[in-house]
């Protein structure tokens, strides 16, 4: 089962936290199609939030149509979720990653350097990519 964490020092409200973690459990494969996410009630146990909090960020689920609500059983992932990651493309990514950081920490860089160097290079290479698409979409 699909467990839920709250970071209190990343500045986010509580709500946006469950919503960004179902969107990645389901980009990254973790969530498929019509797996089940913990209950309110249990969400508000394991997490010791307000009830409205976890209501808050399943409604917002729901309006992104990630999750659907079915009465009397519980909240789920969208059957009309785009296709996950593969396992292997996860893995593969991930080791790549984990070099990366691996040599980062190493080159002396603390967390904070680590997160600013890498929504850096991310935004560059977002940019470039997305030049290049609309570059071929006019050739």
């Amino acid at each position: 089962m699909f467990v839920f964490r709250l970071d209190t020092h990343s500045g986010v409200p509580p709500y946006l936290q469950l919503v960004q973690q179902v969107r990645q459990a389901v980009l990254l494969g973790f969530l498929q199609p019509g797996d089940r996410l913990p209950l309110i009630r249990e969400v508000v146990e394991d997490l010791a939030i307000n009830p409205n909090t976890v209501a808050k960020a399943y409604r917002q689920m729901e309006l992104e149509n990630l999750v659907i609500g079915r009465p009397g059983q519980g909240t789920f992932v969208n059957d009309q979720q785009s296709a996950a990651m593969s396992a292997s493309t996860y893995t593969s990514l991930g080791r790549g990653l984990a070099t990366w950081l691996r040599r980062a920490y190493a080159a002396g860089l603390d967390e904070q350097a680590v997160n600013a160097l890498f929504t850096s290079v991310h935004q560059q290479t977002r940019d470039s990519v997305r030049q290049q698409t609309r570059d071929e979409d006019v050739a």
